[in-house]
This record gives C-alpha cells, sequence and structure tokens, in this order.
C-alpha cells in the first residue's frame, strides 16, 4: 500500500505542523507511507501526571494521531478519526514515546487501524505501553 500521489512524508509532516496542540507537544512523524505511521513525542516533565509518568492523555493523542496517519496513508489526506480505544499495559516512562501504526484493512469508506505504543530508553531499547485500535473515515476535502 503506497501513499495517495498527493500524499508523502514531506506533505503529512506538514499536516501535523498544521494542528497547534501537534506543536504544543512537539509531535513529529518519522515515518509515513505503505499503509503505516510512525509518531514520536519527547517525554517532557511538563507532560507528566502527578505519580511522574507519562499522562494517559498523551499516550491517547499520540494513539490518535498515528491512527488517523496510517489510515490517511491509503485513503489519502482528508480523513478524520471515527473512533478509537486504548488499552494501558504499563507506566509510560523513559525518554521518548513512540507510535506505531499501521492499516489492518481499508476499504472506499473506511480504513481499520492498529497501533503499538511504545516508550523508548535512553539506550533506544522499546517497551510496550499501550495498544489502540481504531476506524479512519475519509471526509470532503475543505475548500475555505
Amino acid at each position: 500500500m503506497t501513499p495517495p500521489p498527493e500524499l508523502d512524508l514531506a506533505a503529512a509532516r506538514r499536516l501535523l505542523d498544521a494542528q497547534p496542540f501537534s506543536r504544543l507537544l512537539g509531535a513529529r512523524l518519522t515515518d509515513f507511507g505503505d499503509g503505516g505511521a510512525t509518531l514520536e513525542i519527547d517525554i517532557r516533565e511538563d507532560l507528566h501526571q502527578q505519580n511522574g509518568f507519562l499522562h494517559g492523555g498523551v499516550l491517547a493523542y499520540a494513539a490518535d494521531n498515528a491512527l488517523t496517519f496510517a489510515g490517511g496513508a491509503v485513503l489519502g489526506p482528508a480523513v478524520l478519526t471515527g473512533g478509537f480505544s486504548v488499552q494501558y499495559l504499563r507506566p509510560a516512562t523513559g525518554r521518548a514515546l513512540r507510535a506505531r501504526a499501521h492499516v489492518v484493512h481499508a476499504g472506499r469508506r473506511q480504513a481499520v487501524t492498529r497501533c503499538d505504543l511504545l516508550t523508548v530508553a535512553q539506550d533506544g531499547t522499546e517497551t510496550l505501553c499501550a495498544v489502540a485500535q481504531g476506524t479512519v473515515l475519509p471526509v470532503a476535502a475543505r475548500t475555505s
């Protein structure tokens, strides 16, 4: 599955950068295409919850965006999240969060996507901390 011709890694990065909340979190796309997307966020103290772990809302944000970008890799750039669920497996600690998503099934009306949420330690070791699944829907492109 290759991305639609109008959507490659550079274009996907521009779409992500157009989201003010993504800029606030410092999110970045590190991989895109072939029915998948990887989004990364540096884990900072201001993104922690009261026990010192990465806040679950940051994990949910990362899952939402990675799932939707993976769906967009096959459906095109005009997509929205139809819904998703996250199962938290362990507290998220480390230097970065990596959300690696891929399309499980795609049709004309939707794409079903999965995402592994991994923390990355200083030595580069990945630890699975959550999993997510979602549905991505094509929408009419905005003209204004």
